[in-house]
């Protein structure tokens, strides 16, 4: 008979590799723009163009898979801020419809633009952190 408590504990090495990629560190390295491995290195050659690998520690970025997370997480953030944001400035000062359209239209484009390059950052340092698209044991 084999024993129950052996197979059902996992390894050691398993617990470890799962303690030696932290999570919060690795979102702030991401949200900088910066390697989600060592916080130095660029984690983008362009305004949302990944580079190949990390120029200080050499961390193959190529595997790393954003897609549309950060367009739909930009779309949300910004829609939950500037809802508020209107409601409160129409109510308040009444502005005529043409200067509420273009301000509000100003600062949603602003902070899309700031967001979304950050949120990338953060989706692929979360794939680092958690191991996913070819941030595994062989990376």
């Amino acid at each position: 008979m084999t024993d129950i408590s052996t197979t059902q504990t996992p390894p050691a090495k398993a617990k470890q590799a799962e303690e030696d990629r932290p999570l919060k560190p690795a979102l702030l390295r991401g949200w900088r723009r910066k390697c989600p491995q060592c916080g130095s290195g660029p984690l983008f050659r362009g305004y949302l163009k990944l580079n190949q690998k990390c120029a200080v520690c050499d961390l193959d970025l190529t595997n790393a898979r954003a897609d549309d997370g950060p367009a739909y997480l930009t779309i949300l953030l910004v829609g939950h801020l500037m809802a508020p944001i209107i409601h409160v400035v129409y109510t308040q000062f009444r502005p005529e419809p043409l200067v509420l359209a273009t301000g509000l239209s100003v600062g949603c484009v602003a902070l899309a633009l700031f967001l979304l390059p950050r949120l990338k950052g953060g989706i692929v340092a979360f794939q680092w952190s958690r191991r996913m698209h070819g941030f595994g044991e062989d990376s």
